[in-house]
């Protein structure tokens, strides 16, 4: 019995290591904006909660506050959150972006 309770026990440590291995890392948006240039075009992962956003026709923008700072993210096809809303996103980063006659320094 008490080997059984120690396999059950490694394989839920192996099962957890797996699980939390495949969750992308999170990067704050401070870390993106103290030095954007070093992350355009890699993909990063950036959670908050919407502060702003605006859209039209399944396309618009939205900007994310994780409380080190904000960003603004591009959505081409899925849409946009509504404000208030918590989320995660990941993508690459691009700078000097325009869309809906604005322009944006950094954007996800």
């Amino acid at each position: 019995m008490k080997a059984r309770t120690q396999v059950l026990t490694a394989l839920l440590i192996v099962c957890a290591g797996l699980l939390l291995a495949g969750c992308p890392t999170r990067t704050s948006i401070a870390n993106i904006n103290r030095d954007p240039g070093r992350f355009v075009g890699k993909e990063v992962t950036i959670a908050g909660r919407v502060s702003s956003s605006f859209g039209a026709l399944g396309s618009g923008i939205f900007q994310i506050d994780d409380g080190t700072g904000t960003m603004w993210v591009f959505s081409q096809s899925f849409g946009v959150p509504g404000n208030g809303a918590r989320v995660a996103t990941t993508g690459r980063i691009e700078q000097g972006f325009s869309f809906g006659g604005r322009s944006f320094a950094t954007i996800l």
